[in-house]
């Protein structure tokens, strides 16, 4: 199902994000990344979304939903 690969792709970005690599570390990308892929069905992404969460401040959460969103609004 094409809804699936996408959601892989989303969750290698986060990924790469979050442990910088090929890019520099950024935990409100990777958080970006991970939310979308786990809307798109990841549990993988899910898990590591939540993992996150717990790691980084309140602002840098409230800003990766908030680009999450923008992004789900766009696409």
């Amino acid at each position: 199902m094409g809804g699936d690969n996408h959601a892989d792709v989303f969750f290698e970005m986060g990924l790469m994000y979050a442990t910088g690599r090929g890019c520099a570390v950024d935990f409100i990308a990777a958080h970006k990344w991970l939310n979308i892929a786990a809307i798109k069905g990841s549990d993988r992404a899910a898990a590591l979304r939540g993992d996150l969460a717990q790691t980084i401040s309140k602002a840098e959460l409230a800003a990766a939903l908030r680009a999450a969103r923008e992004w789900m609004t766009m696409h």
